[in-house]
């Protein structure tokens, strides 16, 4: 039954939910927000979906790029280097963007009569990013639920999960990882030196599941 908007952005973790829970996801909701790897991520969401036959919407957030601070919205030589929950780490977070994405999933399930919101956050988000965290989901959960006529919930499987985690499961899946972007700095390939790209190949390595990725380092 397809009763869900799933927030997709065209890297592992939303990729991986999108294959896992295709027959129950309606809309993948994607957003061109004026991140520095907008441009990577977007034409794959689309690949994507196409694939699966899933209806792919973009919205356009550029108030994002233009009032919110964020090493993510501030070009390449921007974004740290070195391991993904690293302190530095933090320049990356873009303020309550989880939040901003979910209300307008949200809003988008009860036009279209959908009872789910679905977000691909996981374990090692936690860290950094508080729009990621249990703690979040739960009050986002509430507040939807609370604010639709229809209780539309938020559901996050991933929570709990590790980047390893969902790179098996998609392995499982048979998912082309190679049709996905991770890396922050937004370049013709991925770095393979800031915390997303370090993250990335870790999952791969501790799965056990070959690399496809390119790396320019």
């Amino acid at each position: 039954m397809k009763d869900t908007v799933l927030i997709y952005s065209g890297g592992i973790d939303s990729t991986t939910m999108l294959y896992e829970y295709q027959d129950r996801i309606a809309i993948a909701l994607s957003f061109d927000y004026g991140s520095n790897h907008n441009k990577n991520e977007l034409p794959l969401a689309r690949k994507n979906c196409e694939r699966l036959g899933i209806k792919n919407v973009v919205i356009n957030l550029d108030f994002i790029g233009k009032l919110f601070h964020s090493s993510l919205l501030e070009g390449a030589d921007k974004i740290p280097e070195g391991n993904y929950n690293d302190a530095n780490m933090h320049s990356t977070v873009v303020p309550f963007r989880n939040g901003i994405m979910l209300s307008i999933a949200a809003g988008l399930a009860e036009s279209e009569g959908l009872r789910y919101i679905m977000m691909a956050n996981h374990a090692g988000d936690h860290t950094i990013y508080p729009d990621c965290r249990p703690e979040f989901v739960a009050g986002m959960n509430e507040a939807v639920k609370q604010g639709t006529f229809e209780h539309i919930q938020l559901w996050a499987p991933y929570t709990g999960l590790t980047k390893t985690d969902i790179v098996k499961r998609g392995a499982q899946l048979g998912i082309d990882y190679a049709d996905t972007w991770s890396c922050y700095k937004g370049g013709d390939v991925h770095c393979g030196k800031c915390g997303t790209c370090m993250e990335r190949k870790e999952a791969f390595l501790q799965a056990g599941i070959p690399d496809p990725t390119i790396y320019k380092e």
